[in-house]
Protein backbone atom coordinates (compact mmCIF):
# COMPACT_ATOMS: atom_id res chain seq x y z
CA UNK A 1 0.00 0.00 0.00
CA UNK A 2 1.37 3.41 -0.94
CA UNK A 3 2.20 5.84 1.82
CA UNK A 4 -0.18 8.41 0.29
CA UNK A 5 -3.03 5.92 0.62
CA UNK A 6 -2.01 4.91 4.11
CA UNK A 7 -2.69 8.29 5.72
CA UNK A 8 -6.47 8.15 5.04
CA UNK A 9 -6.47 4.58 6.36
CA UNK A 10 -4.84 5.79 9.58
CA UNK A 11 -7.38 8.59 9.87
CA UNK A 12 -10.18 6.06 9.42
CA UNK A 13 -8.69 3.87 12.15
CA UNK A 14 -8.49 6.92 14.43
CA UNK A 15 -12.18 7.66 13.86
CA UNK A 16 -13.06 4.03 14.59
CA UNK A 17 -10.94 3.96 17.75
CA UNK A 18 -12.39 7.22 19.06
CA UNK A 19 -15.91 6.07 18.22
CA UNK A 20 -15.46 2.78 20.05
CA UNK A 21 -13.83 4.65 22.92
CA UNK A 22 -16.98 6.76 23.29
CA UNK A 23 -19.16 3.65 23.10
CA UNK A 24 -17.10 1.98 25.81
CA UNK A 25 -17.20 5.06 28.05
CA UNK A 26 -20.98 5.23 27.77
CA UNK A 27 -22.02 1.57 27.58
CA UNK A 28 -19.07 -0.39 28.98
CA UNK A 29 -18.58 -4.06 28.25
CA UNK A 30 -15.47 -6.21 27.97
CA UNK A 31 -16.24 -6.99 24.33
CA UNK A 32 -16.32 -3.29 23.43
CA UNK A 33 -13.03 -2.75 25.23
CA UNK A 34 -11.48 -5.70 23.39
CA UNK A 35 -12.60 -4.42 19.98
CA UNK A 36 -11.24 -0.93 20.72
CA UNK A 37 -7.88 -2.38 21.75
CA UNK A 38 -7.72 -4.67 18.73
CA UNK A 39 -8.21 -1.62 16.50
CA UNK A 40 -4.98 0.06 17.63
CA UNK A 41 -3.08 -3.20 17.11
CA UNK A 42 -4.51 -3.43 13.59
CA UNK A 43 -3.36 0.17 13.03
CA UNK A 44 0.14 -0.86 14.04
CA UNK A 45 0.09 -3.89 11.75
CA UNK A 46 -1.09 -1.79 8.80
CA UNK A 47 1.77 0.63 9.32
CA UNK A 48 4.21 -2.24 9.89
CA UNK A 49 3.30 -3.47 6.40
CA UNK A 50 4.33 -0.07 5.06
CA UNK A 51 7.69 -0.39 6.81
CA UNK A 52 8.19 -3.86 5.35
CA UNK A 53 7.32 -2.69 1.83
CA UNK A 54 9.73 0.24 2.12
CA UNK A 55 12.43 -2.19 3.31
CA UNK A 56 13.23 -0.10 6.36
CA UNK A 57 15.05 -1.38 9.44
CA UNK A 58 12.38 -3.40 11.26
CA UNK A 59 13.80 -3.49 14.80
CA UNK A 60 11.76 -0.51 16.02
CA UNK A 61 8.51 -1.43 14.17
CA UNK A 62 8.54 -5.06 15.35
CA UNK A 63 9.12 -4.14 18.99
CA UNK A 64 6.40 -1.50 18.73
CA UNK A 65 3.86 -4.00 17.38
CA UNK A 66 4.78 -6.45 20.15
CA UNK A 67 4.28 -3.65 22.69
CA UNK A 68 0.91 -2.71 21.19
CA UNK A 69 -0.17 -6.35 21.36
CA UNK A 70 0.85 -6.57 25.02
CA UNK A 71 -1.09 -3.37 25.73
CA UNK A 72 -4.14 -4.87 24.04
CA UNK A 73 -3.89 -8.03 26.14
CA UNK A 74 -3.29 -6.03 29.33
CA UNK A 75 -6.30 -3.86 28.60
CA UNK A 76 -8.54 -6.88 28.17
CA UNK A 77 -7.13 -8.77 31.15
CA UNK A 78 -7.48 -5.70 33.37
CA UNK A 79 -11.24 -6.16 33.14
CA UNK A 80 -10.88 -9.77 34.31
CA UNK A 81 -8.14 -9.61 36.94
CA UNK A 82 -6.48 -6.33 37.99
CA UNK A 83 -3.17 -7.94 39.03
CA UNK A 84 -2.85 -9.97 35.83
CA UNK A 85 -3.78 -7.03 33.63
CA UNK A 86 -1.28 -4.79 35.42
CA UNK A 87 1.48 -7.38 34.99
CA UNK A 88 0.87 -7.68 31.24
CA UNK A 89 0.70 -3.90 30.89
CA UNK A 90 4.04 -3.64 32.71
CA UNK A 91 5.57 -6.13 30.26
CA UNK A 92 4.14 -4.01 27.44
CA UNK A 93 5.89 -0.93 28.82
CA UNK A 94 9.17 -2.83 28.78
CA UNK A 95 8.55 -3.56 25.09
CA UNK A 96 7.77 0.11 24.41
CA UNK A 97 10.98 1.06 26.19
CA UNK A 98 12.98 -1.42 24.11
CA UNK A 99 11.40 -0.11 20.90
CA UNK A 100 12.49 3.43 21.83
CA UNK A 101 16.00 2.13 22.47
CA UNK A 102 16.01 0.74 18.91
CA UNK A 103 15.84 4.36 17.72
CA UNK A 104 18.37 5.94 20.09
CA UNK A 105 20.58 3.94 22.42
CA UNK A 106 19.97 4.08 26.16
CA UNK A 107 21.99 6.80 27.87
CA UNK A 108 22.48 8.46 31.22
CA UNK A 109 20.02 11.16 30.15
CA UNK A 110 17.34 8.50 29.73
CA UNK A 111 18.07 7.20 33.23
CA UNK A 112 17.84 10.66 34.77
CA UNK A 113 14.55 11.40 33.01
CA UNK A 114 13.11 8.09 34.17
CA UNK A 115 14.22 8.60 37.77
CA UNK A 116 12.74 12.11 37.92
CA UNK A 117 9.37 10.92 36.59
CA UNK A 118 9.40 7.92 38.93
CA UNK A 119 10.14 10.14 41.93
CA UNK A 120 7.08 12.27 41.12
CA UNK A 121 4.90 9.17 40.60
CA UNK A 122 6.15 7.64 43.85
CA UNK A 123 5.27 10.79 45.78
CA UNK A 124 1.70 10.54 44.47
CA UNK A 125 1.34 6.85 45.34
CA UNK A 126 2.91 7.10 48.79
CA UNK A 127 1.89 10.51 50.07
CA UNK A 128 -1.42 11.59 48.51
CA UNK A 129 -3.71 11.16 51.55
CA UNK A 130 -6.98 10.27 49.81
CA UNK A 131 -5.56 7.29 47.90
CA UNK A 132 -6.65 4.03 49.54
CA UNK A 133 -4.90 0.95 48.14
CA UNK A 134 -6.39 -1.50 50.61
CA UNK A 135 -3.06 -2.88 51.69
CA UNK A 136 0.67 -2.90 51.13
CA UNK A 137 0.50 -5.47 48.31
CA UNK A 138 -1.57 -3.32 45.97
CA UNK A 139 0.45 -0.22 46.83
CA UNK A 140 3.66 -2.14 46.10
CA UNK A 141 2.27 -3.33 42.77
CA UNK A 142 1.46 0.26 41.84
CA UNK A 143 4.95 1.40 42.82
CA UNK A 144 6.58 -1.32 40.71
CA UNK A 145 4.34 -0.47 37.78
CA UNK A 146 5.11 3.24 38.19
CA UNK A 147 8.83 2.44 38.03
CA UNK A 148 8.45 0.68 34.69
CA UNK A 149 6.14 3.19 33.02
CA UNK A 150 8.28 6.09 34.26
CA UNK A 151 11.30 4.77 32.40
CA UNK A 152 9.17 4.19 29.29
CA UNK A 153 8.03 7.81 29.40
CA UNK A 154 11.47 9.05 30.39
CA UNK A 155 13.03 7.39 27.36
CA UNK A 156 10.42 8.92 25.01
CA UNK A 157 10.98 12.39 26.44
CA UNK A 158 14.75 11.98 26.40
CA UNK A 159 14.66 10.86 22.75
CA UNK A 160 12.65 13.95 21.86
CA UNK A 161 15.20 16.17 23.57
CA UNK A 162 17.83 14.70 21.24
CA UNK A 163 15.81 14.58 18.02
CA UNK A 164 12.88 16.92 17.29
CA UNK A 165 11.58 15.20 14.17
CA UNK A 166 7.90 14.25 13.89
CA UNK A 167 8.45 10.61 14.87
CA UNK A 168 9.87 11.55 18.26
CA UNK A 169 7.14 14.11 18.90
CA UNK A 170 4.47 11.51 18.16
CA UNK A 171 6.13 8.98 20.46
CA UNK A 172 6.52 11.51 23.27
CA UNK A 173 2.89 12.68 23.06
CA UNK A 174 1.61 9.11 22.89
CA UNK A 175 3.72 8.12 25.89
CA UNK A 176 2.59 11.16 27.88
CA UNK A 177 -1.06 10.32 27.17
CA UNK A 178 -0.41 6.72 28.24
CA UNK A 179 1.20 7.87 31.50
CA UNK A 180 -1.57 10.38 32.19
CA UNK A 181 -4.19 7.71 31.50
CA UNK A 182 -2.63 5.38 34.07
CA UNK A 183 -2.47 8.22 36.58
CA UNK A 184 -6.18 8.83 36.07
CA UNK A 185 -6.79 5.10 36.54
CA UNK A 186 -5.05 5.24 39.91
CA UNK A 187 -7.12 8.26 40.97
CA UNK A 188 -10.28 6.51 39.78
CA UNK A 189 -9.62 3.09 41.28
CA UNK A 190 -8.03 4.12 44.56
CA UNK A 191 -9.15 7.71 45.06
CA UNK A 192 -12.72 7.60 43.81
CA UNK A 193 -12.36 11.01 42.15
CA UNK A 194 -15.31 11.76 39.84
CA UNK A 195 -14.74 11.70 36.07
CA UNK A 196 -11.17 10.39 36.30
CA UNK A 197 -12.37 7.18 34.66
CA UNK A 198 -13.47 9.18 31.62
CA UNK A 199 -10.14 11.00 31.56
CA UNK A 200 -8.38 7.64 31.72
CA UNK A 201 -10.22 6.23 28.72
CA UNK A 202 -10.27 9.54 26.86
CA UNK A 203 -6.46 9.67 26.81
CA UNK A 204 -5.52 5.98 26.72
CA UNK A 205 -6.88 5.03 23.30
CA UNK A 206 -5.70 8.22 21.52
CA UNK A 207 -2.28 7.61 23.07
CA UNK A 208 -2.22 4.05 21.77
CA UNK A 209 -3.26 5.24 18.33
CA UNK A 210 -0.36 7.70 18.26
CA UNK A 211 2.09 4.96 19.20
CA UNK A 212 0.70 2.78 16.41
CA UNK A 213 0.75 5.76 14.02
CA UNK A 214 4.42 6.35 14.85
CA UNK A 215 5.24 3.46 12.51
CA UNK A 216 3.75 5.46 9.63
CA UNK A 217 5.98 8.40 10.57
CA UNK A 218 8.96 6.09 10.91
CA UNK A 219 8.44 4.69 7.41
CA UNK A 220 8.25 8.22 6.02
CA UNK A 221 11.34 9.33 7.91
CA UNK A 222 13.35 6.39 6.61
CA UNK A 223 12.11 6.95 3.05
CA UNK A 224 13.36 10.55 3.17
CA UNK A 225 16.85 9.57 4.29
Amino acid sequence: MRKSRLLPVNLLMLVLILGMDVVYMTAGGLGTKAVTSILFVITGLINLACCVKNKTDLKFPLWMVIALTAAMLGDILLGINFYLGTAVFAIGHVFYFVSYCMLIRFSRRDFLCGICIFAAALCIILFVPFLEFGGALMQGVCCAYAFIISFMLGKAVSNLSQDRRALYRILAIGSILFFFSDLMLVLDQFGGIPNTGYLCLGTYYPGQFLLAFSLFSYAGMKADQ
